[in-house]
């Protein structure tokens, strides 16, 4: 590589963590974003993997559902401890906690081969079977990038977190392919090649461990905003968390791994074939990250959320009366295309309705009921794909977050906002 060629790499590379980074944002943030990037590589094969990998081990369909209704109660349970205990412990302290307990499940999931132990596992690690991030990771850094900008800033960190996750989750779903290529050019047998993505899942922890230790202790300020209750903000934060529940509800349906195992019941799809549809799901909802923002300037948080959210609901119902596959993805990419526009603009707008020093404490109180209602959803949708009734999972997702929408535009259209 010559002089100018060196030169220009720089330049570009400048330009990446410029825009990574806007002017006037906190820099500890920048690792925050490359910790999402990693755990969102992670969590694109595992929702792909999951339902193959339980299968491969000799458990049922209902037990895939009951398994993803597990890691969801645990993160329930996690988000409570995070909000219990926020106020007591460092921030930096609970952060690394996670990522050792990333660890330890990477290590669970691919030793263990009975229900009950993967269970466990389930329930008290960090396994994400869903499109978002539902972890105890969500809170903790939701609240620190919340005190990292401030206003139209805040909005534009929030999407790039969102935009940096599904990309990375993007390309983790391609990953989820490597072990039939693993199988069909070794000797490697195709379920030591599925733990072997499980054991790259803790050696990702091991790097977000390192990444969380390089966190800048709090100020005394911050200090003092985690320490402050839900107080004036109580109302509004309490009927936003209801409302959300309903979304994630209807999430919870039709979280990846189910939707992987929709595909291989309705159509036959392939692991690796399902890698790919998620890998360009990802990548068009990451590009609707970059819509989301100078969007919301244009026409609001509230109704960016909405109006985005609405026909992706629909086209998701659609896709469930469509006998053709080529069809079917179609519908199913439209709805990732529109779907994920409403994340970093749900997340600003809680920051928004609340003062400043709650913004903690509302990340926390809007999480917790968000990942109880989640974690009911998969138990369902596993028995009712389970009995045959493929299509009511997609139905009941879409028509539930119709109402969720048109119930969030007639509740808070009037809802002043923060600076």
């Amino acid at each position: 590589m010559n002089t100018r060629e060196s030169v220009g790499a720089g330049s570009l590379a400048k330009r990446l963590w410029r825009w990574a980074l806007p002017p006037g944002v906190d820099r500890t943030a920048r690792l925050l974003l490359i910790s999402r990037g990693l755990r969102g590589f992670c969590d694109g094969f595992v929702a792909v993997l999951l339902p193959a990998y339980l299968l491969a081990l000799g458990l049922g369909k209902m037990d895939v559902g009951l398994i993803g209704t597990t890691t969801l109660v645990g993160s329930a349970v996690a988000t409570i401890a995070v909000g219990a205990l926020a106020h007591r412990l460092s921030a930096r302290r609970m952060f690394i906690f996670a990522a050792a307990l990333m660890v330890a499940t990477g290590l669970g999931f691919g030793g263990l081969t009975s229900l009950w132990p993967l269970l466990v596992v389930a329930f008290i690690g960090t396994l994400n079977p869903s499109s978002g991030d539902v972890s105890l990771f969500l809170p903790l850094e939701q609240s620190r990038l919340a005190e990292a900008a401030t206003g139209n800033q805040r909005t534009a960190v929030f999407a790039r977190y969102s935009l940096i996750g599904a990309v990375s989750a993007a390309i983790g779903s391609l990953a989820a392919g490597v072990p039939a290529w693993v199988t069909a050019h070794t000797q490697v047998s195709e379920l030591p090649a599925m733990r072997i993505m499980f054991l790259l899942y803790a050696v990702t922890g091991v790097v977000i461990w390192h990444i969380y230790r390089r966190l800048p202790p709090p100020t005394a300020a911050q200090t003092e905003r985690r320490r402050a209750p839900l107080l004036e903000s109580r109302r509004v934060v309490t009927r936003l968390a209801l409302l959300f529940s309903v979304d994630a509800f209807a999430g919870g349906l039709l979280v990846n791994s189910l939707l992987t195992l929709w595909l291989m019941q309705r159509f036959g799809v392939s692991v690796g074939g399902a890698g790919q549809f998620f890998f360009w799901a990802g990548l068009l909802s990451a590009a609707s990250q970059l819509v989301a923002a100078p969007l919301a300037s244009r026409i609001g948080l509230l109704n960016t959320m909405v109006f985005t959210h609405i026909p992706s609901s629909l086209c998701l119902i659609a896709a469930a009366f469509t006998s053709s596959l080529p069809v079917t993805l179609a519908l199913l990419l439209m709805r990732s295309a529109l779907s994920q526009m409403d994340v970093p603009t749900r997340t600003a707008y809680v920051m928004a309705v609340v003062t400043p020093p709650e913004r903690p404490a509302a990340a926390s109180f809007t999480s917790v009921p968000r990942s109880l209602a989640a974690s009911l959803g998969p138990s369902l949708a596993g028995g009712l794909i389970a009995m045959g009734w493929l299509g009511a999972p997609l139905v009941a997702c879409g028509a539930l977050k119709i109402a969720y929408d048109l119930s969030l535009l007639l509740a808070f259209r009037h809802v002043k906002l923060e600076s």
